[in-house]
């Protein structure tokens, strides 16, 4: 008998371990997930722009085009390497009619997004997406843009972290 009633045990313990498995597991789904990591390294550097690889836990996630680094300079550079909480970000204020991200405490900046963009001219300081690049370029903005913010629609918390290669 005691033998019997230690095997039950066992087997509930089990269980018990299968559904607090099962329940993560849905937490996660259910939007509750952890934080969302972005990583951005970037690595080709021109006098119009600054083009880089974007990471998304860990994993290759598509193509940034920032402007030139021009010491920080509002609305003409691209902004510190560092490490930044996003917010996810949706206001008729905006021009962007769109959900977009803002990049939080950027040192001596303001309202600097992530946004869907190909040329350095469509950003004032702003990260542009993409999913192809060339030359001061990213292509297939639109598309990698809105796949990144439905990828990021469970996430509450957003951290980017810059670098320079």
């Amino acid at each position: 008998m005691k033998k019997i009633k230690k095997g039950l045990i066992d087997i509930v313990k089990v269980l018990l371990e299968l559904i607090n498995m099962v329940m993560a597991k849905k937490r996660n789904i259910e939007g509750k997930a952890d934080k969302a990591n972005l990583l951005l390294i970037r690595d080709q550097f021109t006098d119009k722009s600054v083009l880089g690889k974007l990471y998304f836990n860990s994993e290759f996630y598509g193509h940034t085009l920032e402007l030139a680094w021009n010491d920080n300079k509002k609305r003409v550079s691209c902004i510190p390497k560092g490490v930044y909480e996003v917010k996810k970000r949706h206001t008729e204020k905006s021009k962007y009619k769109y959900e977009h991200l803002h990049i939080l405490d950027v040192p001596n900046r303001e309202m600097i997004l992530m946004h869907i963009g190909n040329y350095p001219k469509n950003s004032k300081g702003c990260i542009l997406i993409g999913n192809t690049r060339a030359l001061n370029f990213v292509g297939d903005s639109r598309k990698a843009f809105y796949k990144l913010m439905y990828d990021l629609g469970s996430f509450e918390e957003i951290e980017l972290i810059i670098k320079n290669r």
